[in-house]
């Protein structure tokens, strides 16, 4: 019998920045729109916003910031649809309806590989919206922006992504970092 074997392998090296601001969405910084433009490309990229409802209770005006923030930098970067809120802790991670819900704004605003998805809310937020946009396309890039201590510790940070089913914590899930 004639037979043959390759071994094969590879990598994937995760490489991102981590910055650290305050205020985001003022109009004094310039962080946002630098970062969707980190590669450099020159074009108004596209972006979809999820808000944490918790986070948005407690800073009534922070859509209001958002779509301020857009607007001033219109000529690199356009919101495609309205912030949309979904729930905070592992709410959002116990029912793929919220991963779907990701999936679903980011097909109905035609997003694709060179658009963004900006998350904002606490690590359970940061984890299924992660999850949601890992999925789609194979990956679009992804904006994190952790608002609570462990979520910057971790989630905010981190290449992992998922949501509890078949009752464990995380069972379905991907790697994929905040931005490629």
């Amino acid at each position: 019998m004639n037979k043959s074997l390759y071994d094969q392998s590879f990598s994937v090296p995760f490489r991102y920045p981590v910055w650290f601001t305050r205020h985001l969405f003022s109009p004094e910084n310039p962080l946002l729109p630098e970062t969707l433009n980190r590669l450099q490309e020159n074009r108004r990229h596209r972006a979809v916003v999820f808000i944490d409802d918790g986070v948005a209770a407690a800073h009534p005006h922070l859509i209001d910031d958002i779509t301020g923030c857009f607007a001033r930098h219109s000529e690199q970067m356009v919101l495609a649809g309205a912030p949309a809120l979904v729930p905070g802790g592992e709410t959002a991670k116990n029912d793929w309806k919220y991963v779907h819900q990701v999936i679903d704004e980011i097909s109905r605003h035609h997003l694709d590989r060179q658009s963004y998805v900006i998350a904002i809310g606490g690590g359970a937020v940061l984890d299924m919206v992660g999850f949601g946009t890992a999925i789609v396309h194979r990956g679009l890039r992804m904006v994190r922006v952790p608002t609570t201590t462990l979520a910057q510790n971790d989630a905010g940070i981190g290449v992992k992504n998922g949501i509890n089913a078949q009752g464990q914590k995380n069972f379905i899930g991907t790697f994929a970092p905040p931005f490629a």
